[in-house]
């Protein structure tokens, strides 16, 4: 995506505030009407009456009007925290006014407003009785407090621009000494005041509050520029990254409210560190692109000694060669995610041609191995009968060398079957074994002579100890005898040897 499509629209100087909008028509509205019903058309003399009525004896007030309007739709307020409504004391208007207590209409169509004790002419009513004169400048009186007190609203809701609500409000103030309404006046000039002494204060805390936003609004745009240029200079997590510049850049546009040039500066940042991640993450893919092209040629010869290997009978060679080959497409990386799965597919083949025939030749293995564990443990039973070397040696070592020649021709057996057989063998051997080594024992001509030497010895030793103690040497004599007893337990061991002779 380039820069300006994805960048939304930088703001203006500032923020649009009501200053574009046309000035509510409440403001311009009531001296149009003073000046039309100023001049009423003229009405013939017999519908007058022919006295004034003194303001005692008017008659009642018209029946009270219906609801007031609400507020008008104005322009959209700006995108800004709203400023706390700066509080107006002024007073507030009663749902009707009563006018027969501010002013008269004669007889002779005069209409008078009383202000503050004084009665003046404000215009003259020829369209119907006082009575109705006294309601219809009574009904501009309610209009124009109607205006005030949108104006009033308005202030103290925050809406709208203060300054133009001042200014509205000094221009209905401006026309309250040549209003053509009965009323109290005083009252509504003096709420005409607080709304233009307000609104200074309003206007300097939605300025404060708009500078406040603003700061707020670059503060944040500062903190995604930074984070977006970490992003762009060191993240490696392709995915997470990208989405959160995604989301940076949604939020991005959501704030307003920043000026131009501020906006244009952050958003040259945010704009580069985005193009430098692109760039990274582009040159990442493409040396993986670049791998894995690699991979695929590595892995593609794999496959051809694979192939060439999956009819091979050398079970054990050719198994531990495809251990290696497994090892090395292991080490090759991933190829291209197109061709991959489809490479793997065609190895895994050619070790499934092989190892499937392995297999088969195993299972045809297997049974003749148990066969033949079968035959060899026959022989062990037999083996347990016929080889008695206690009974005759010689007969035992014959019958065991007939059965060692068929176990030999026998040939393998299962491996979890062979140390039980081979155990079995092994003790029949050893018991010849041991039958025939005691025999050697008996009958060996060097140890009978041997013995014969420890007891000549025993005689020889006995006769010098007698001789030394003759001489009167009893130590000598001692050691001598000594010596004789060792020569004597030699000699009887030797004697156990062969018999016991």
């Amino acid at each position: 995506m380039s820069e300006d499509a994805g960048r939304a629209a930088p703001e203006e100087t500032g923020t649009v505030d009501d200053a574009s909008a046309p000035p509510p028509p409440e403001a311009s509205a009531a001296p149009a009407a003073d000046t039309a019903v100023a001049a009423p058309p003229a009405q013939s003399t017999s519908a007058q009456s022919t006295s004034a009525p003194s303001p005692s004896a008017m008659p009642p007030a018209p029946p009270k009007p219906g609801p007031r309007p609400g507020p008008r739709p104005g322009p959209r307020p700006t995108p800004v925290p709203r400023p706390a409504a700066v509080p107006v004391e002024t007073p507030r208007a009663r749902p009707a006014s009563d006018p027969s207590l501010f002013g008269r209409v004669d007889d002779d169509g005069t209409v008078w407003l009383i202000e503050d004790g004084t009665p003046r002419v404000i215009g003259s009513w020829q369209a119907g009785t006082p009575a109705e004169g006294l309601a219809h400048y009574g009904r501009r009186y309610d209009d124009l407090a109607t205006e005030i007190e949108l104006l009033e609203e308005r202030l103290s809701a925050g809406t709208g621009d203060p300054r133009k609500t001042k200014a509205s409000a000094i221009a209905v103030r401006d026309t309250l000494a040549d209003a053509a309404v009965i009323g109290d006046v005083p009252a509504l000039r003096a709420r005409l005041t607080a709304v233009i002494d307000g609104a200074d204060g309003v206007a300097v805390e939605r300025t404060r509050a708009r500078d406040a936003a603003r700061a707020a609004a670059v503060a944040r745009k500062e903190e995604l520029c930074a984070e977006a240029e970490t992003i762009g200079a060191e993240s490696t997590q392709w995915k997470h990254a990208g989405d959160r510049l995604r989301a940076i850049l949604d939020e991005w546009k959501t704030i307003k409210g920043v000026d131009r040039k501020t906006d244009d500066v952050l958003w040259r940042r945010y704009a580069k560190a985005r193009d430098a991640f692109n760039r990274r993450r582009g040159a990442h893919f493409a040396e993986l692109d670049r791998e894995r092209a690699g991979a695929r040629a590595r892995k593609e010869e794999i496959i051809v000694e694979a192939e060439s290997l999956s009819s091979s009978t050398d079970w054990g060679v050719t198994a531990g060669r495809f251990r290696e080959l497994l090892a090395d497409w292991k080490a090759a990386g991933r190829a291209p995610r197109d061709s991959d799965d489809a490479l793997w597919e065609r190895f895994k083949a050619a070790q499934d041609v092989f190892f499937a025939a392995r297999n088969a030749a195993q299972s045809e293995r297997d049974e003749e191995f148990a066969a033949n564990a079968d035959a060899k443990q026959a022989l062990l039973d037999e083996a347990e009968k016929s080889v008695d070397p206690s009974a005759d040696l010689d007969a035992a070592r014959r019958a065991f060398r007939d059965i060692r020649e068929r176990w030999d021709a026998i040939g393998k057996v299962p491996r979890e079957r062979m140390q039980s057989l081979e155990r079995g063998i092994r003790a029949i051997e050893k018991r010849v074994r041991d039958a025939e080594e005691t025999h050697w024992h008996r009958t060996d001509p060097e140890v009978a002579a041997r013995a014969e030497q420890f007891r000549s010895r025993v005689a020889q030793l006995e006769e010098q100890a007698e001789k030394a103690a003759a001489r009167g040497k009893d130590k000598d004599a001692a050691d001598l005898r000594a010596q004789a007893q060792q020569w004597r337990e030699w000699a009887a061991a030797a004697d156990n040897a062969v018999g016991g002779r």
